[in-house]
C-alpha cells in the first residue's frame, strides 16, 4: 500500500481540534514532527492520529490542562509563536517587526486602537511622588510594581468589569510606567521616555536599541508570569491586577531578573577578567547554569538575542561590550552546548548603556505588560475561572 497523503497544518489542528498557535507549540516542544517545502508545513496523518488518541485518554489533555510531555498544561494562545526557530506575532515576524517598527506601533496593531492614551498629569504626580518615597535603595522592579499599584489607584475605572477597559488600563501602564520612572519632560515614545528613566545619556542609538528590545520581550509562548496573567484574567481581575499578578511571578531569578546576573558577567570580562574564570564565578555564585545561555523551545538559538546583539554590534561604541559578548559566547561554545539567550543581550544592552544593573528586568517587565494585556484580552473571551486547577491531596491519612 503506497503513503498515506500527508496532512497540511490546517488539516492537522483540525483533526487535533486546535489552532495553529497550538498545533505549532506541539512541534516546538518535539511532541509532533513536520516536514516544510515550497508547499509549506505538512504533518505525517498516522503520528497526528496517534497523537490524538493519546489526547483523548488522557482527561488532562484538553486545553487549560496538564498534557503528557509538557511541564504543565497547553493553552491556546492567538499571539506569538515559534515557527522554524523563528518567533512570530501572529502572521508578523517578530525579527522584522523589531528592526522597522516601533514599539507603540506593534502594540497599536495588536490591540487595533489608533493609540494609547496616557495617564493625566495628575495621576503621573502621585505615581512619582509614592516611587520618590521608596528611598533610592529601592530596586527598579520595586519601582515598576509601585508605580503600577499608584496608576490603578488614581483609576476611578479600575474595577470597569467591560473587556473594553483591559486595552484603556494596557494603554495607561504602557505610557505611565516609563514616565512614572523617569524625571519630567516633554512627551514622548514609549523608548525614549524609557531611555530617560535608565539611561546615562541621550543616544539616538539607544533609543532605537530599546525600541527594539520593547518588541522583542512582547510575548514568547507561555512564560510563568503569562500564565499567571491568564489565571489573574481568569478570574476577572482588572488590567492592574492582572498586570500585579504577572509581576509576582516574574520578579524571578529564573525569568526576569535572569540579565542581572549576565550583566555581572560581561562587565567582569569588559573589565579584564578572562573569560572563563567569569563564567566560572556567574555559575558558582548563580547556581542555575551559565547565566545568559539556553533555549529550550529553539533548536538554533534563541533568535531574539540573535537580533538584538545584531542591533547593538551595529551602535557606535559597542565595540568593547561585543568583545565581551564574544568571548563569553566563545568560551561556552567550546564546552557546552549552548546558545546565547534573550538575558545576554538585555545584559550586553544594559552594559553598554551604562544602566543600572537590573534595568534589564524593567525593560523586559514594560515590553512583556503589552503581550499580559492581550493574554488577559484572550482570556476574557474564555469560560470564567477555567483555570482553576483541582488538588489532589497527597500528605498524611486523617487519623
Amino acid at each position: 500500500m503506497g503513503d498515506l497523503p500527508r496532512l497540511t497544518a490546517v488539516e492537522a489542528a483540525a483533526r487535533l481540534g486546535v489552532k495553529p498557535e497550538s498545533l505549532y507549540a506541539y512541534v516546538s516542544r518535539g511532541l509532533l514532527s513536520r516536514e516544510r517545502d515550497a508547499a509549506g508545513s505538512s504533518f505525517d496523518p498516522l503520528e497526528v492520529e496517534a497523537f490524538a488518541r493519546r489526547r483523548r485518554r488522557s482527561p488532562a489533555a484538553a486545553p487549560g490542562t496538564a498534557v503528557a510531555g509538557t511541564p504543565l498544561m497547553v493553552l491556546d494562545t492567538s499571539l506569538a509563536h515559534i515557527d522554524d526557530d523563528r518567533l512570530h506575532y501572529r502572521e508578523r515576524s517578530a525579527a522584522r517587526l523589531a528592526r522597522e517598527q516601533s514599539f507603540e506601533d506593534v502594540v497599536t496593531w495588536l490591540w487595533d486602537v489608533p493609540s494609547l492614551r496616557s495617564p493625566s498629569d495628575d495621576d503621573l504626580a502621585v505615581a512619582r511622588r509614592t516611587i520618590a518615597a521608596l528611598g533610592e535603595t529601592t530596586s527598579s522592579l520595586d519601582r515598576v510594581l509601585v508605580a503600577v499599584t499608584a496608576l490603578g489607584a488614581t483609576d476611578p475605572l479600575r474595577d470597569d468589569p467591560d473587556p473594553s477597559q483591559l486595552i484603556r488600563v494596557g494603554a495607561r501602564l504602557l505610557t505611565g510606567v516609563p514616565s512614572s520612572l523617569a524625571p519630567k519632560g516633554d512627551a514622548d515614545t514609549i523608548a525614549s521616555t524609557l531611555w530617560r528613566a535608565l539611561a546615562a545619556s541621550d543616544d539616538p542609538h539607544g533609543r532605537r536599541l530599546l525600541d527594539a528590545a520593547l518588541i522583542l520581550v512582547i510575548d514568547h509562548d507561555l512564560a510563568v508570569s503569562t500564565l499567571a496573567a491568564r489565571v489573574a484574567a481568569s478570574a476577572r481581575a482588572s488590567g492592574y491586577a492582572v498586570v500585579t499578578a504577572a509581576l509576582g511571578a516574574f520578579d524571578a531569578p529564573l525569568h526576569g531578573t535572569a540579565s542581572r546576573a549576565a550583566v555581572r558577567m560581561l562587565r567582569a570580562v569588559s573589565e579584564g577578567d578572562p573569560a572563563p574564570s567569569a563564567i566560572a564565578r556567574a555559575v558558582r555564585d548563580g547556581g542555575r547554569g551559565i547565566p545568559g545561555f539556553g533555549q529550550a523551545l529553539y533548536a538554533g538559538g534563541d533568535m531574539r538575542a540573535a537580533v538584538l546583539l545584531e542591533l547593538l554590534r551595529e551602535a557606535p561604541g559597542s565595540a568593547d561590550v561585543m568583545a565581551a559578548v564574544d568571548a563569553v559566547a566563545g568560551e561556552v561554545a567550546r564546552r557546552a552546548d549552548a546558545r546565547p539567550n534573550l538575558d545576554l543581550a538585555l545584559a550586553a544592552l544594559v552594559l553598554w548603556a551604562q544602566m543600572p544593573e537590573d534595568a534589564g528586568a524593567v525593560v523586559f517587565a514594560v515590553g512583556r505588560i503589552a503581550g499580559w494585556i492581550t493574554h488577559a484580552i484572550d482570556e476574557y473571551d474564555e469560560r470564567p475561572m477555567r483555570l482553576r486547577p483541582r488538588g489532589r491531596y497527597v500528605g498524611p491519612a486523617p487519623e
